[in-house]
């Protein structure tokens, strides 16, 4: 059996042989990162990590199809090893999943790119395991890993004595950017260019010539009694006029009763297949009863994946770029600034949208035992309220919806208030 320096050995010549072959292929390689991927904003230099944080290592990227975090680290990103304090990156790294620890949340590594010019040292891999204890674990739902080579695998049978069976378990390797289709929301992720360039010419290796061009099979139309994917106006023309979508109130009616002290309600996952289960009997206009599931979380996870599945957010894509220069806005001025941006909602916007704040309000004058702020409730629900027409929010780009969205919960009676059309519903 093989020892450990001899396997760290193995590892490095792995890692040249991959670099030499990347080499062949482009021609020329320079030493650099890729840079950031091409969604991220110019972060703040006032930002505390600044120094790292500006190459776009790390970016969060909204929520995968079950309600799950979505954190995604660019090893093409890192820039060569003395010009990046990696005690600062592992800082860096704890000082972003702090943010979302709290909540199931799922990791994806893209490995291309990872050289000998820019990698962490063995040694910082253990000490970032060792660092990362049971609050970043336990609620690690998968680690994908993209682009997986004999360098990594290496690397993992290094590590195999540290890591817990459980832990082990979470690891699932990604041969092609594809296959994450099958997983999470593929076009949430933020991916960097050069990872999608080498996905394409492994694709060609692959099939022994250029990868064919995807073409996806044209939509069909939704079903009479669709209730995900499609628009609010096909559901309230479907649904007798109902003002608020059958969805959003019945999940609702259901949380307020039993889930309000509910700690970290909104947190946490459900088992995916019953999250399946419950879209397929809505989409077919079949009854719903969440007590059969005896998981408070099923119709938190069903409210969520509804938001995130709209067409068009619930906020509208105009309000987006409103939301955006939320931060050029002085903090005593930034309530009424919301109001303005609420109260020049569509109508049945707005009356959705009243009505869903409402609840979230009354889930936030619970969090003396539910755990769930006006800013923990707007780390969950603020990429599903407002997203950009096109791309992913970029990690810069979180910053203004989280408080957007933490103003409306918070400062519900405040923004709401002067506006009653006829038409509304409450809670």
């Amino acid at each position: 059996m093989a020892s450990t320096s001899d396997l760290e050995q193995l590892a490095e010549i792995e890692l040249r042989k991959e670099e030499e072959e990347d080499e062949e292929d482009q021609m020329c390689v320079t030493d650099g990162p890729a840079g950031p991927p091409s969604s991220s904003i110019s972060l703040d230099p006032s930002h505390p990590y600044y120094d790292v944080a500006r190459h776009g290592i790390i970016q969060v990227c909204g929520d995968d199809n079950y309600g799950r975090k979505l954190i995604v680290f660019s090893s093409c990103c890192l820039p060569p090893s003395h010009q990046l304090n990696h005690r600062r990156l592992l800082e860096y790294l704890k000082f972003m999943l702090d943010q979302y620890v709290e909540m199931d949340y799922i990791l994806v590594y893209f490995h291309h790119g990872l050289r000998s010019s820019n990698k962490p040292s063995l040694k910082w891999l253990r000490e970032a395991y060792s660092e990362f204890d049971r609050k970043y674990k336990k609620n690690l739902k998968t680690l994908f890993v993209v682009h997986p080579t004999n360098f990594i695998r290496i690397v993992w049978n290094i590590f195999k004595p540290l890591i817990s069976h459980k832990f082990g378990k979470k690891l699932t390797y990604v041969n092609y950017l594809a296959e994450l289709r099958e997983h999470l929301n593929y076009e949430q992720l933020v991916i960097p260019a050069d990872v999608v360039r080498h996905d394409e010419k492994l694709r060609a290796a692959q099939k022994g010539g250029p990868p064919p061009s995807v073409k996806k099979p044209p939509p069909r139309p939704p079903l009479p009694t669709q209730q995900f994917g499609v628009s609010l106006q096909y559901i309230r023309e479907k649904n007798r006029d109902a003002v608020i979508p059958p969805v959003i109130s019945q999940t609702v009616t259901y949380l307020k009763e039993k889930g309000l002290r509910t700690e970290g309600i909104f947190r946490r996952s459900a088992r995916v297949q019953i999250i399946k289960d419950v879209q397929k009997l809505y989409n077919l206009g079949k009854p719903v009863t969440f007590d059969e599931f005896s998981d408070v979380h099923v119709p938190a996870v069903i409210l969520k994946t509804f938001l995130r599945e709209l067409p068009e957010p619930l906020l509208t894509f105009r309000v987006y770029n409103q939301v955006q220069e939320l931060l050029n806005v002085e903090s005593s001025l930034r309530v009424s600034r919301c109001k303005q941006i609420i109260e020049g909602l569509p109508e049945h916007n707005f009356i959705v949208t009243k009505f869903l704040l409402c609840f979230l309000h009354m889930v936030s004058q619970e969090s003396i035992v539910n755990k769930m702020s006006p800013s923990n409730l707007a780390c969950v629900f603020g990429v599903n309220l407002v997203w950009p027409r096109h791309g992913s929010i970029s990690l810069s780009a979180l910053t203004p919806v989280n408080i957007f969205a933490e103003i409306l919960i918070e400062h519900y009676p405040a923004v709401f208030g002067s506006r009653c059309p006829p038409a509304q519903v409450m809670p």
